[in-house]
């Protein structure tokens, strides 16, 4: 009988705005409002400094899938470098960083829809959301890629407008009710670090959380036609999207509105139109921020279900979740993990207040341990090459995609991921995390002894 496997359907369009999509998410719409509280204009420091890091991580990554095509994603790296128990914790340990991505997406897409509709339920929006997505999911995998295709576009388009029309209202000096639109603005209300190092370095949750995602081109490399010309030309690109996007829109977003007036329990974007009397442009960036959400949640419905379907195929998940559907689709552990996500329309019932901080913090602490057993792979993945080239010709392959100034690159990446576990465990509202977290991967390590043992 012959093996079933994905379908190659994604096309370079389809990668590209999915690598885009990964990099522009919630954390930058929703969470840049509670980071410009506390950092003020030195947040386009944070940014600058967590996107080299992310861009570092990203090109370790592409060297190792590039060096092997017939790996789907990086736990299989996980698994020929560092053996089977990490690769079992790293797996699950993806699979529950994206179910609460989902979440927090979830959360947000029904913070988004108050803006209307400020009667309806919180979790409602959430659910209407999750359902949909689960559906069109459930075709083939050129639908994903064509819903992340137009969701991506439209963020895009979206920020380029706000960056283009922002500076037409700086350099007219448009009046706002917190005073002109100005460059001047990022330094003239207690300079750059107007709260010190102390805000500028707990920023970088939040920071780091709106790069979380930006990995998911890894995982696409399974179902991409053509990924040794499409993937490291995705992850390239990661510098500009990350100067355009991030530093572009913050930069004119606190030049039209003083960092001192922005709420930060509301979307920037949103509030800087509204500010500027332009009441349908932040109706149309809500709409933004709404698919900006539901492209991330539908991103980790994605995700999850293809991270099921590998471990169960590597006999770490129950079998029946590897199977395909007609459409080469893994129908069972799509709907898996949506029934895990729709604890996140619970949550939004019972606490609504404090769930979206809760989560990202949660998945920080998650997409930290992912990103640095990637780069630690990575490294034992170069020291093997030169000790095995004669054993294993496979390895002894030139990749032209390297990660640049490696080892220093490695252990750069991994120092920077150890002080942000420090930075959480310095705020209050995110030191919770590192007390829940652990107790996930004491539970692994459990099943993981338990199975073997079985």
């Amino acid at each position: 009988m012959q093996e079933e496997k994905l379908e190659r359907g994604l096309k370079n369009r389809h990668v590209q705005l999915i690598a885009i999509g990964g990099a522009i998410g919630t954390g930058l719409f929703l969470g840049a409002g509670k980071s410009i509280h506390l950092a003020g204009p030195s947040i386009l420091f944070a940014y600058v400094l967590t996107g080299l890091i992310c861009f570092l991580i990203m090109r370790s990554l592409g060297e190792l899938l590039l060096s092997n095509l017939k790996c789907h994603s990086f736990v299989d790296f996980v698994q020929d470098y560092l053996g089977d128990m990490p690769a079992f914790i790293t797996g699950w340990t993806y699979w529950f960083c994206w179910i609460s991505i989902a979440m927090a997406d979830l959360t947000a897409v029904g913070l988004y829809t108050q803006y209307w509709f400020p009667e309806v339920p919180q979790w409602m929006p959430g659910l209407i959301a999750l359902v949909i997505l689960l559906c069109m999911n459930l075709t083939t995998v050129k639908i994903f890629g064509e819903m992340e295709f137009w969701f991506a576009l439209i963020k895009v388009i979206a920020i380029l407008a706000l960056i283009v029309i922002g500076m037409f209202m700086i350099f007219k000096g448009f009046s706002t009710n917190s005073g002109q639109s100005s460059f001047a603005n990022l330094w003239s209300h207690g300079g750059m670090f107007p709260n010190g190092m102390n805000g500028f370095i707990l920023s970088f949750q939040m920071v780091v959380f709106a790069f979380v995602g930006i990995e998911l081109v890894g995982l696409t490399a399974g179902e991409t036609e053509d990924p040794e010309k499409v993937i490291p030309k995705a992850i390239n690109n990661i510098p500009i999207r990350i100067i355009i996007f991030y530093i572009g829109a913050l930069f004119v977003i606190m030049s039209i509105y003083p960092w001192n007036a922005i709420k930060p329990a509301e979307s920037p974007f949103v509030q800087v139109f509204a500010a500027a009397g332009i009441a349908a442009a932040a109706g149309i960036i809500n709409f933004v921020v709404l698919t900006s959400a539901a492209s991330a949640c539908n991103s980790a419905i994605f995700s999850t279900s293809r991270m099921m379907y590998s471990l169960a195929k590597d006999k770490n998940a129950p079998e029946s979740l590897a199977k395909l559907n007609r459409r080469k689709v893994p129908s069972n552990a799509l709907f898996f993990s949506t029934v895990i996500i729709l604890i996140a329309v619970v949550l939004n019932y019972v606490m609504p207040e404090g769930v979206f901080t809760l989560i990202t913090s949660i998945s920080t602490v998650c997409f930290i341990y992912i990103w640095g057993i990637t780069v630690i792979s990575h490294l034992k993945y170069r020291k093997k090459r030169l000790k095995y080239r004669k054993k294993r010709p496979d390895l002894a392959k030139v990749n032209k995609f390297k990660l640049p100034l490696y080892p220093f690159s490695n252990y750069l990446i991994l120092a920077f991921l150890a002080f942000v576990l420090v930075v959480l465990a310095l705020a209050e509202d995110t030191r919770v995390a590192l007390f829940v977290t652990p107790v996930w991967f004491i539970l692994l390590i459990i099943i993981y002894k338990i199975k073997k043992l079985g």
